[in-house]
């Protein structure tokens, strides 16, 4: 392999090569550098692309390895965020025109434990607007296109690291997922993504949507990735007041010891998260998985789960309550953009009523709407409050499903990825892409998508999502490991995106 073909390789394979002396970090980063600029005009993944930076970072690498200093197994390995995790002093928007041009005073949690790995940063990814949204349509700077046909969306609210990904733009990314939005840009872009278990990486420096929905997780290529990331950014942060005080579990050590037996596993299909409204490829994809688990030695067992009927509108009210709290400070005041009313006297808060809906897109302020009502004095009990009590019964069942099975698995999103305009005048039907990924997110459970192969239809890529109890997130990489495994060997695999090919752009 040439070095020009290295962007087709994983974090592993590269950070081998690394340590190996084989290539520099410098001209991993220039690789890198040079796919996006050949393929960002067709795939819209980035909203800031810092070759600077990057190139920084990576040669303070290189001279620390040819010094014989003592380095991150990953250091060197070029990697992208999601736009809403703030970087001192680079452009962060999360894709919104009311944070266009600022630039943060301080850095996330996880981008200084990305720098002290040695990570460099090649920029930030498009998403939906403060991550609202399933499809990255509703990103203020344009839509985000899937590598594997460019006339359909690449999941969303995380688009654009998925799609960075799946084009082999960088090797791995990190998303943030507050009802699906790793998960499910990773099923149809045919990547791997995870959610892992809430307080187990640092919110700290993540613009919030939800807070007690959110949760950034990594976006790979393969599982053996994505547990190394989720190691390099996971661990206590006593700045973040949600965060797990307990070490980072061994994952990627779990991992080097497992087969692809998985003689005395017990595995849970949730009856809700299957039938009616799922593509019958999906569905068939998914039984392939399923099977594959049982032929390895899994015991399967149908579990009900009655809350999940309800999970998808409990969400999004309970969301909607929190984004409408965590956007009123963007109001023109302190930072960000600044609108003066056209007309009559300029006061402060004809100031902030011009600001936000100059600022604010459609989705976002839907979801603000939607939020202030719930939560106001006469409503509060009704529909908030409901929905709380919803989220406990969810919890609940979870609990007693965990009980009887080791992980579950349900399909990740009931269809393949649509293309552009199909569902974004039609709110509700783009709400049902997360009726299978809420649930962990309502309960603070891990989650992962793992590629399932593609839907015979239409040829685009199926995502198996396997779910673990809270704290569970070493089993559900070993699941989701034993899962690949089996695919990779079967009569079927994975075939290679289409971007795989692209050289100059997309063809």
């Amino acid at each position: 392999m040439s070095n020009a073909e290295l962007y087709l390789l994983s974090a592993h394979e590269l950070a081998a090569k690394l340590v190996a002396k084989e290539v520099t970090s410098e001209e991993l980063v220039r690789i890198f550098a040079e796919r996006i600029e050949h393929l960002e005009k067709d795939v819209h993944a980035f909203l800031f692309v810092d070759v600077e930076g990057a190139l920084q970072t990576a040669k303070q690498v290189d001279a620390d390895r040819a010094a014989g200093k003592k380095l991150h197994p990953f250091a060197g390995v070029p990697i992208a965020i999601k736009d809403n995790m703030v970087q001192r002093g680079k452009p962060t928007t999360c894709a919104s025109k009311i944070l266009e041009g600022w630039l943060p005073p301080y850095d996330a949690t996880i981008v200084l434990k990305l720098q002290e790995a040695g990570l460099p940063i090649l920029g930030k990814t498009n998403m939906d607007e403060f991550a609202m949204g399933s499809s990255t349509e509703h990103s203020a700077f344009g839509p985000t296109r899937n590598p594997w046909d460019l006339e359909r969306i690449p999941g969303g609210s995380g688009g654009g690291s998925a799609a960075a990904v799946a084009a082999f733009m960088v090797p791995w990314a990190l998303g943030s997922d507050t009802g699906g939005s790793i998960r499910q840009p990773g099923a149809v872009t045919g990547t791997v993504g995870a959610k892992p278990t809430y307080g187990a990486v640092s919110r700290y420096g993540l613009i919030a949507m939800g807070s007690s929905l959110d949760q950034i997780g990594p976006v790979t290529r393969d599982v053996r990735d994505a547990a190394a990331l989720q190691m390099i950014i996971g661990g206590h942060d006593p700045l973040d007041s949600t965060s797990l005080d307990e070490p980072v579990p061994d994952i990627t050590g779990a991992l080097a010891k497992i087969g692809t037996d998985a003689t005395g596993l017990r595995v849970g299909v949730v009856k809700q998260l299957q039938g009616e409204g799922y593509q019958a490829g999906v569905l068939q994809r998914f039984q392939q998985a399923v099977e594959r688990l049982q032929e390895a030695g899994a015991n399967v067992v149908e579990v009900d789960c009655p809350s999940f009927e309800y999970a998808l509108a409990a969400y999004y009210l309970i969301m909607p309550a929190e984004v409408s709290s965590n956007l009123a400070r963007f109001d023109g005041v302190r930072y960000g953009l600044r609108v003066l009313p056209q007309e009559g006297e300029v006061t402060t808060e004809r100031m902030m009523a011009a600001t936000r809906e100059a600022g604010f897109g459609d989705e976002v302020k839907r979801r603000i709407i939607l939020g202030t009502h719930v939560l106001s004095a006469g409503y509060y009990d009704a529909y908030y409050g409901s929905a709380q009590k919803v989220r406990t019964l969810l919890q609940r069942d979870l609990a007693a499903a965990f009980e009887q099975c080791d992980v579950l698995l349900t399909p990740t999103a009931p269809t393949t990825a649509f293309k552009f305009g199909d569902k974004l005048d039609d709110p509700m039907s783009m709400y049902l892409n997360d009726v299978a990924t809420i649930p962990a997110n309502m309960a603070g459970i891990p989650g992962i998508s793992v590629p399932a192969g593609v839907a015979p239809e239409d040829g685009l890529p199926v995502g198996v999502q396997i779910l673990a109890p809270a704290r569970g997130d070493v089993t559900m990489y070993e699941v989701a490991a034993r899962m690949e495994a089996q695919l990779a060997k079967s009569s079927e695999p994975m075939p290679p995106c289409p971007a795989a090919a692209w050289k100059e752009g997309a063809k």
